[in-house]
């Protein structure tokens, strides 16, 4: 199926790069920014023939099966639904939106039109969390009781060549890399039942450090420090800490605990990573990786959306999924601001383990 890019941003790049060299059911239709100068470096990079003045000479394009919509988050929204408006299937970066009304939105207009939806992050896909998945579902740690999540930080404020937005609405370390652990404790514990979280902004202002607007000052509108439980519907309970505020060697940490050992699951951002097992108390042994996708894969959940939609069934990187683990991030601030527990009401199912044969990829 043809790919249409909306946003040719940083991270257009890999999924340029992997959809025209590893993915064999994918092909690009073409591209277009709202700065045409970084469509035109992309399809130069990539051999795109195709650059659309706006995303409604992609929408109104024939060739055009599904919409990549690569924007910025809180453009998620406004882009996805007219794409869905226009008849176009839509696999979106994270989050699925902003605000749960509008994903909820979203979620309501793709049922509507018959359509697919789905997006990021499918880093849960990758041989590291399905290898961890595969131990916990063996029962290799016996029951789940627990697990403990880190993500720390110092914000992209002195790298990112235009970080305002990851301080402003729709931004923060939640929304920002929270998907990545969200969405693999979910594919490991299953559905939430509730969250209690506390958050903060530490730093009201931030000193941009990294040209182009170096010196710059940005406002802070939103927590750049978020910490929290999460409690599942099997009862297992998952402490969360997110932030943009703090030095650190541990900068990205997954554990999860059962009855009889515990499992650190690799970076929930890469593919790959190693799996540990601790079992009875004696050391962590490291575990080979299961078979599957190790290197940088994103376009990995697109290419099996459309491998779903030739089947006819959900794909794995779905808008159920997304709407739940959007409803689970928001949750961390509502509570935080209500100083109460807040119940989870979006459902979710977890899909089948990958197959990595399956995927219609060479890697």
């Amino acid at each position: 199926m043809k790919i249409g890019f909306v946003g040719c941003g940083n991270i257009s790049g890999i999924y340029l790069s992997n959809i025209t060299k590893t993915f064999r059911n994918l092909e690009v239709a073409g591209v277009c920014d709202l700065v045409r100068e970084k469509a035109e470096n992309q399809a130069k990079a990539y051999g795109v023939t195709k650059i659309y003045k706006d995303m409604y000479e992609l929408f109104a394009d024939p060739e055009v099966d599904i919409v990549l919509n690569i924007t910025r988050p809180n453009d998620h929204y406004g882009v996805s639904k007219a794409a869905l408006l226009a008849g176009k299937h839509v696999y979106s970066e994270k989050p699925l939106a902003t605000d749960l009304d509008k994903a909820k939105e979203l979620v309501a207009l793709a049922k509507e039109k018959g359509l697919y939806l789905g997006g990021a992050p499918d880093t849960f896909m990758g041989a590291g969390i399905q290898t961890a998945r595969r131990l916990i579902d063996e029962g290799a740690i016996g029951k789940i009781v627990g697990a403990n999540v880190f993500f720390l930080g110092r914000g992209p404020e002195g790298w990112h060549p235009d970080p305002e937005f990851f301080y402003k609405y729709g931004g923060g370390p939640m929304l920002d890399m929270g998907p990545y652990y969200v969405t693999t404790l979910v594919n490991l514990l299953g559905q939430a039942d509730s969250v209690m979280a506390y958050g903060r902004i530490s730093f009201p202002q931030r000193v941009i450090g990294s040209e182009p607007h170096k010196g710059e000052v940005i406002d802070v509108e939103v927590d750049t420090f978020s910490t929290g439980a999460i409690r599942f519907k099997s009862g297992a309970v998952a402490s969360l800490t997110v932030s943009f505020d703090t030095y650190t060697d541990r900068h990205e940490f997954i554990e999860i605990y059962g009855e009889t050992g515990s499992i650190h699951v690799p970076d929930p951002n890469t593919f790959g990573g190693d799996v540990t097992i601790m079992r009875e108390g004696k050391p962590y042994e490291k575990v080979e990786l299961d078979p599957g996708f190790t290197v940088n894969s994103r376009a990995l959940g697109l290419s099996e959306m459309v491998d779903a939609m030739e089947e006819g069934r959900l794909h794995r990187a779905n808008y159920m999924q997304q709407l739940h683990v959007l409803e689970i991030m928001l949750s961390f601030q509502k509570s935080s601001r209500s100083n109460a527990p807040v119940a989870i009401e979006s459902p979710y199912e977890r899909q089948p383990a990958v197959v990595p044969t399956e995927i219609k990829a060479d890697f």
